[in-house]
């Protein structure tokens, strides 16, 4: 993992809107830093030891800087209000190189793109990329009010002639988006892309339903159910030689962890694929948002953050 990361410089830090800071991080000595692409996401490794997942907002062709846009969750674990109240600007900051599990398909008829609140960050970057492709794209952007809607400025900058539907709760009788009305409008060959919270996007997949599932694209920022942490099973691995005993209460994250035995992770909600390990043996007990439903029935990998085992013993690539 070690060979992943990066230590970057906090240039800049900007209020965007109500609980929203954005972060410019560039090399301390200038030059370029890894490419990425529209949809990526990077992981900073705070000083507090936590591992969050924030989406890059700029320019793909920008390789001087990444840019996040982090929102302050009171309910959250933690990681974002230490962003908030430690992040200086001149402050160093480890950062990992960017990953891609909400790429844009750059090659569709049209786009269209649905956001709920802090939802809009992977959405920016893929605005901008369609942007400089020439390809034609939609926005429905629903914030509980306008006060907490990140960037809506630099929206309307970007093409002022683009389709731009911006939706507040609060000036809507507290009704979300209908977002059955704005996916059934969308021409067959659309690509649907929705990023917000998880009843946006509960509702987003159940408006999708009927189209072809390479269309549909999905990024949740939080689990949509809790963690396996049942226990009562052992995990045997493989390249370690080590079993051990997942106690109750624990994930197989945090036994491996206490073990002593090193392992990649980030979210720890099994959203992002930190921690996607191989399988060899056993039936796991699939909690995460990352593998499709078919590779949760092959059983060939699991996110050792969040899920279990349906077997006595599972054998992992650890």
């Amino acid at each position: 993992m070690a060979g992943d990361l990066q230590e970057l410089r906090v240039k800049r830090i900007s209020y965007e809107a109500e609980s929203i800071n954005s972060y410019e991080l560039v090399p301390p000595a200038g030059g370029d830093l890894g490419p990425f692409t529209a949809g990526s996401h990077i992981d900073l490794h705070l000083k507090n030891g936590m591992i969050r997942s924030y989406s890059l907002v700029n320019d793909q062709s920008e390789r001087h800087r990444y840019v996040i846009a982090v929102n302050r969750d009171a309910a959250g674990r933690g990681g974002s209000s230490f962003v908030h109240d430690s992040f200086r600007a001149g402050d160093t900051v480890t950062v990992s190189m960017p990953r891609n599990n909400f790429a844009l398909r750059e090659d569709a008829e049209s786009s269209l793109l649905i956001a709920g609140g802090i939802g809009i960050t992977p959405l920016l970057s893929m605005i901008r990329r369609l942007q400089a492709l020439r390809r034609p794209w939609k926005l429905s952007y629903a914030a509980r009010t306008r006060r907490a809607a990140a960037f809506l400025d630099e929206l309307g900058t970007i093409d002022p002639a683009a389709q731009l539907h911006v939706h507040f709760d609060d000036e809507h009788g507290g009704r979300p988006l209908d977002l059955a009305a704005i996916v059934g409008n969308a021409p067959v060959g659309t690509h649907l892309y929705c990023c917000g919270p998880v009843p946006m996007l509960e509702a987003f997949e159940k408006a999708t339903a009927g189209r072809p599932a390479e269309h549909v694209h999905v990024e949740y920022f939080q689990a949509k159910q809790a963690p396996a942490v049942d226990g009562g099973f052992e995990v045997r691995l493989a390249r370690s030689n080590r079993t051990i005993a997942v106690e109750p209460g624990k994930t197989i994250l945090n036994a491996v962890l206490d073990a002593g035995v090193m392992a990649n992770y980030s979210c720890s909600e099994g959203v992002c694929g930190t921690c996607e390990t191989r399988v060899i043996e056993g039936i796991p007990d699939h909690r995460d948002l990352f593998l499709s439903p078919e590779e949760q029935a092959a059983n060939k990998t699991i996110m050792i953050c969040c899920s279990g085992s349906k077997s006595g013993t599972l054998v992992l690539d650890l």
